[in-house]
């Protein structure tokens, strides 16, 4: 079955998105003597494309999710409020923006329309000090959408532009991978910035929010995973930066439909399972154990974990890999800690509030959420109490933090920005803390595993891997994933499946042709020949 979205037209608006065409082969495994099996472990977005995109082509999958219900980072699971009423609770907010061309393909599996997904108006910025910024009504085509942005800033003033590094600041208008990494990936986030002399507000609202999409604060993130996001979102792609959000809970919008899809492929969805171990099978090449009574053999497995899961899995599974990649994959580190707290108020936010508001500068808040804006469980808490849902979110927290002392101090931070929400009870609260996000250090992209190994028969994903494509986050998952089920694919003759990125380049000739110049113009010393880094 070959999927509509395998054309050769854009997925988006971007006419110059890139195609990455899958291998060519037979339409399905039908010409093979058996029906080839495959042990998914882990069921993520990750384990999800592949398991998606084994099972179009007639592998027999069977995906293995140690939670309770697929999703992984992006999973959720209902309790009741006293009246009896559904609590919907995740592990935090999650965009979907419009260049995440292979998680969108991935969805409109189930919705040809993308209906599940609204439409956010804005996604606000602000700093403690009183600054904010917004990415409504910017050009969406680079570098046109920066000059604007950067002409209306409240942070960038003429002043900081003639002070700022040109030759630094240039690398971002020449970004490809792997090539990024090549050139950045020793540099920690924050000296690179400061290198480039941004003003300190701008650097803390247009760049902290991103590395603080990975968890991390800038001083431990490769420079070249930030420049890579700048790519991806600004001056890479004409797709913009607003993005979408699912109108009611993960549960219902993605993970209850993707289930069925997969089950009316023919694929097991196995959940509440842990693999313990993988080895050598007898009629098939590789038997895994797990901790219920499943102990099957499969032709091929791919490991679709968290960090902390492939290393103890591959730990517990010796017969798995070289020493280089097992030592790899035991080298892998995870992020610090953050904390998502959700809180069922009886009162109201504003309703001009943003669905979404990313904050700075501020000790534990960095981002805000009115869920009662957007999706339409926490929209019906509001039109049934008067009251509103609101998640908050604090990153990079320290190891075993007291959230006896965290969440007051976090929720008297929210109010400080949403005055509207002092004196609110909260009628019930969710808390989740988990360090389980891969950490994107300086200096690690070569040794981050890749999606194949020595072992033609088992291959990674997941948003730990390492590609040498422009995605990142949630589309990096989605990405590895069906190039995953393409790499087994492949080997059995079998046609693959077709992605899309936003460009692997610079847009402007121009500005790529000033970005080299400036750097060949550089002395060793500002070419970072003894850059600062720092851990996490």
């Amino acid at each position: 079955m070959l999927p509509l979205w395998s054309s050769s037209s854009t997925p988006g608006r971007d006419r110059s998105a890139t195609r990455i065409p899958g291998p060519a082969g037979r339409p399905d495994t039908g010409h093979l003597d058996r029906q080839p099996r495959v042990a998914v472990v882990g069921g993520g977005i990750a384990g999800v494309s592949v398991a998606v995109g084994l099972a179009e082509r007639g592998v027999a999958v069977t995906l293995l999710e140690r939670e309770p219900d697929l999703g992984g980072r992006v999973t959720g699971w209902t309790g009741t409020h006293a009246d009896g009423s559904p609590a919907t609770m995740t592990r935090g907010f999650h965009a979907f923006f419009r260049q995440y061309y292979n998680l969108r393909a991935l969805l409109r599996r189930v919705d040809p329309d993308l209906a599940m997904l609204r439409p956010v108006a804005d996604y606000p910025l602000r700093h403690d000090n009183g600054t904010a910024e917004s990415f409504a009504g910017l050009p969406l085509t680079p570098p046109w959408n920066v000059a604007s942005f950067v002409l209306r800033s409240e942070t960038f003033t003429a002043r900081d532009l003639v002070r700022m590094n040109p030759a630094a600041a240039a690398q971002l208008f020449d970004v490809s991978v792997p090539g990024i990494y090549d050139a950045l990936d020793a540099v920690d986030a924050d000296t690179f910035l400061r290198d480039i002399a941004f003003p300190e507000a701008a650097r803390h609202l247009a760049f902290e929010v991103f590395s603080r999409s990975f968890f991390a604060h800038p001083g431990a993130l490769s420079a070249a995973e930030l420049a890579t996001m700048f790519h991806i979102y600004f001056l890479g792609s004409s797709e913009g930066l607003l993005f979408d959000v699912p109108s009611d809970p993960y549960p219902i919008t993605l993970w209850g439909p993707l289930r069925a899809y997969l089950t009316g492929l023919g694929a097991t969805v196995c959940t509440g399972v842990e693999v313990e171990s993988v080895g050598r099978g007898r009629d098939r090449r590789h038997r895994v154990r797990a901790s219920t009574a499943l102990d099957g053999e499969f032709d091929a497995v791919v490991l679709a974990a968290d960090t902390a899961g492939l290393r103890g899995l591959v730990e517990r599974s010796t017969d798995l890999g070289d020493p280089g990649w097992r030592q790899r994959i035991a080298g892998l580190r995870t992020a610090p800690p953050f904390l998502v707290s959700r809180f069922w108020l009886d009162r109201p936010a504003r309703l001009d509030r943003a669905a979404f508001l990313g904050t700075s500068g501020y000790r534990y808040l960095d981002n805000i959420s009115v869920l009662d804006c957007f999706e339409g469980e926490s929209a019906a808490w509001r039109e049934r109490t008067g009251g509103s849902v609101v998640e908050l979110h604090a990153y990079a927290l320290e190891r075993d933090p007291d959230l006896d002392q965290v969440v007051p101090a976090l929720l008297a931070e929210a109010e400080a920005v949403y005055p509207e929400l002092r004196g609110a009870t909260a009628v019930h609260t969710e808390h989740v803390l988990r360090d389980d996000c891969p950490l994107f250090a300086p200096g690690t992209f070569a040794d981050r595993p890749a999606v194949s190994t020595s072992d033609p028969t088992v291959v990674l994903a997941g948003d730990l891997v390492r590609v040498e494509l422009p995605v990142a986050l949630m589309e990096r998952a989605a990405t590895t994933g069906f190039l995953a089920a393409n790499a087994l694919l492949d080997g059995w003759g079998v046609h693959g499946h077709d992605l899309w990125t936003v460009p692997n380049r610079g847009r402007s000739s121009v500005l790529r042709q000033g970005a080299r110049r400036g750097r060949r113009s550089r002395t060793p010393a500002e070419a970072h020949a003894a850059p600062g880094t720092a851990t996490a």
